[in-house]
This record gives structure tokens, sequence and C-alpha cells, in this order.
């Protein structure tokens, strides 16, 4: 069970100024939406969301960061969310703000470590409440597939980090946590949307030299998202 690796904060290289200039004329209107689950300021995620913004904010990418335990997000669904599940309009004036954030995204980026193979209780919280009928998708009426409505979300990329090494969770345990985004939250977002998972395994015995090789990747990566 990964608890999050306590590192030492590393100073972000930057980029030459001609890779700078060429990044921002890609694409200067874009919006994407970190959202960051982890109780700890100086964990591991926390490095890793904050390389992301810094990495996209130079591509002339705007960021908006959501921090769920800074928020004091309440994972829990109540019983009138429940209760009005398939009512139309369904009622999400409860998590509105996260909600009209979501909308205004282009691409999306969760970044968090897995627990006992599963998503943090409040980042599962976050899919519950805010990834509901009206929001990110229909619920067709004679039944069938959801409809989507994450149609403007262009990118949906995962950043995750686990205790146990990549044979136990890819091999032994199917790598749940990547099947539950891909099939179940990939597939609201629009057709063509790009899905990327990139996991840092054997956290329980995990180096700072590893978490600098892993993070400097990790912005390679996001200089193409």
């Amino acid at each position: 069970m990964d608890v999050g690796l306590i590192i030492t904060p590393q100073s972000t290289p930057p980029l030459c100024s001609c890779r700078q200039a060429r990044e921002k004329r890609k694409s200067p209107s874009l919006r994407a939406l970190l959202v960051v689950a982890h109780p700890l300021d100086n964990a591991f995620a926390k490095t890793a969301a904050e390389r992301i913004r810094v990495t996209l904010e130079r591509r002339g990418i705007e960021v908006d960061m959501i921090d769920l335990y800074a928020d004091d997000f309440d994972p829990r669904l109540t019983g009138a969310e429940r209760r009005g599940y398939f009512a139309t309009p369904y009622e999400s004036k409860a998590v509105a703000n996260y909600v009209a954030r979501l909308r205004l995204a282009e691409k999306l980026v969760f970044v968090f470590p897995q627990w006992w193979f599963n998503v943090p209780a409040i980042l599962k919280g976050f899919f519950d409440r805010v990834l509901v009928p009206g929001v990110a998708f229909d619920h067709p009426s004679g039944g069938g597939p959801l409809i989507p409505r994450l149609t403007h979300v262009n990118a949906l990329w995962v950043v995750s980090s686990t205790g146990a090494p990549w044979w136990v969770t890819r091999l032994y345990m199917g790598d749940p946590v990547r099947r539950q985004i891909a099939r179940g939250i990939k597939p609201l977002a629009g057709r063509k949307a790009s899905f990327r998972m990139l996991t840092l395994y054997d956290m329980d015995r995990m180096t700072e030299q590893r978490v600098g090789v892993f993070l400097d990747r990790l912005e390679q990566a996001f200089l193409r998202f």
C-alpha cells in the first residue's frame, strides 16, 4: 500500500526559449483541470502535480488545480443526491463549483496514490458527486449505454503511484485502477480523446533518484499532452 513518499521538492529545469515559444504557439487557449488527491503536502503526488502544472503553463496551457484535501472536499454522496440520481435535471448545486470548473476543461488529469489497489476515498467521492448525470453523462430514456457529456475533454491522463511492484499491480491484481478509469470514465469524454496512465511502482522501496527520473519522464510526457 502506497503511503506516499516524503520527498524534497526539486527545481524544475527551464525549457529552452525556442521550445517554450514553439509550445506556446501550439495551444495558447487550452484549459486543463488538474485534480490531486493526497493528504500530505510533501508527498510524491503533490510534487508530481506541481511538475505537471509548471510544464503545462510553460506551454501556454491554462491550468486549474483542484487539491481535494486542501478544499476539505466531502466525498460522501448524500441521501438527497442518491434519491435524485435519475431525476431530470439532476441537482448538483452542492458541488456546483467543481461542476463549473469541469465543464470548462479541455484536458483532464488525475494525480493520486493507489491505496489498496484503488483510488483514495476522497477521489472516489469526487467521481460519485461530480461526474454525475447532466454533467458527465445522460441516462438514455430507453435504457442502454450512457450518453457522454464530457465530449469537450480531448485528453484524460492519470498519474499515480503504488506501494506494490508493477507485476503485483498489473499481473496479479489486473491493474484495477487503470480499468476503472479507462473503461468507466474515459468513454464519457470525446471519442478521440487520448488516455494515458503513468504510474510509479514500488513506492514502499523508493529512492529519491528513482523519483527524480520519473518526474523528468513525466515532464517529457506532458510536453506532448
